[in-house]
């Protein structure tokens, strides 16, 4: 387990031995103070997992010891604080070692020290510590197309030996064609229109399995790798460090959540029910005397923009206290989640890397961020320069 707010830890030391030390081995503040449950309001819950924190709880104090055996424990327990303090600053410093040494790594750390220090005045509880993360642009590559349109491309052009029709028919006839601009045309919804229409009649399993072979097969068209193997590797550390902190990761996508879901675990360690994303319709069914969920050829939700605060309020019923995006589409929910009150953290993922991603901000048809990067400047939250502040890119790249 990583710890937060190592470095605060030794400051609480010098007061609780000299309140130990000062005060009679009976009092009852005293064997608070050196008793192991006080240790432990001392101590990220994550320290008391330490092998040096049982042995020293397993002599603590209680009422009638001898002054020189509380001295001995105090000075035990003492100890193992000094010691778990320069061991966890260490942790913390390893917690994210695809990010450089800079700014933005060091707001994640300082925005994690407060949230998850007990004595604090920005402290969160745990059932409170909720993280929210767009997806494409975000925890994965959505260049040259989002890998949802990639997908349907794909598919169309798979499907369309049975349907004739589709040659002229919108956005299919695109689609075949290989137009992107056209087939994009009418947005998020023309897509999961088109996904929606042509797996309708699947099974939520049969839809599952779709997706789950499209990408152990399908490569991304400039890196010749895996779609899976796009994932941005500083994030799925960011994600370990905040989950072992007792953070709660959410997928916030407008992706359609059934596209996300099999993939998620294991690629972000995110499970399916904490996915939230746009969904088709479905309809229950029995087939042969089994009960099966059924796509329509119709879409219910879209989760973007000013949708995904609903949808996380819908789903969650709790607002997040971090979140992280890289788009205009993310605007609305990093201003709700930093719209709170108490420790809040807002963050832009900025692709200012042409050699080894790409670069695109403000004028992009695709993760356009104009009037998110204007509002960050103007809020105070952190812009992570890709070509700065990460080390490394992929997760295929640790190979």
């Amino acid at each position: 387990m990583l710890m937060a707010g190592a470095r605060r830890t030794g400051d609480y030391l010098p007061s609780v031995v000299r309140f130990a030390v000062n005060s009679s081995a009976h009092s009852p503040l005293a064997l608070w103070a050196l008793n192991s449950t006080a240790l432990a309001r001392l101590l990220p819950l994550a320290a008391w997992q330490h092998p040096a924190v049982h042995r020293a709880a397993a002599g603590r104090v209680g009422v009638g010891s001898r002054p020189g055996r509380t001295l001995r424990i105090l000075l035990r327990s003492a100890a193992v604080i000094v010691i778990l303090a320069s061991e966890s600053a260490a942790l913390a410093a390893d917690a994210l070692p695809s990010w450089n040494d800079v700014a933005a790594k060091k707001s994640i750390f300082e925005f994690v020290a407060r949230a998850t220090q007990p004595a604090g005045p920005d402290f969160v509880p745990s059932s409170e510590r909720i993280a929210a993360f767009d997806n494409g642009g975000t925890l994965w590559c959505e260049q040259p197309l989002d890998f949802q349109s990639l997908f349907i491309m794909d598919r169309v052009k798979r499907l369309a030996p049975l349907h004739p029709d589709w040659k002229a028919k919108r956005p299919f006839a695109a689609l075949l064609s290989g137009d992107f601009k056209a087939a994009l045309a009418g947005g998020e919804r023309t897509i999961l229109q088109a996904i929606a229409a042509t797996h309708a009649g699947m099974t939520a399993e049969e839809f599952e399995k779709v997706v789950k072979d499209w990408l152990a097969a399908a490569r991304h068209p400039k890196f010749k790798r895996l779609y899976v193997e796009m994932v941005y590797q500083p994030m799925v550390e960011l994600l370990a460090y905040l989950r072992a902190n007792d953070f709660k990761t959410y997928v916030v996508s407008d992706d359609e959540v059934e596209f996300i879901r099999p993939v998620a675990e294991k690629a972000y360690g995110i499970p399916p029910e904490q996915v939230i994303g746009s969904a088709g319709r479905h309809k229950i069914e029995l087939r042969n005397g089994e009960p099966l969920l059924v796509r329509l050829p119709a879409v219910d939700f879209i989760d973007g923009r000013d949708s995904k605060p609903l949808a996380i309020y819908k789903i969650i019923g709790r607002r997040p206290v971090a979140a992280f995006g890289n788009s205009d589409g993310d605007l609305q929910m990093l201003q709700w989640t930093c719209a709170g009150p108490g420790a809040r953290f807002c963050v832009y993922i900025r692709h200012d890397d042409g050699a080894r991603e790409w670069a695109y901000d403000r004028n992009s048809p695709v993760g356009r961020l104009d009037k998110g990067l204007d509002e960050a400047k103007a809020k105070g939250w952190t812009v992570v320069s890709m070509s700065n502040d990460w080390k490394r890119i992929f997760t295929f790249e640790m190979k």
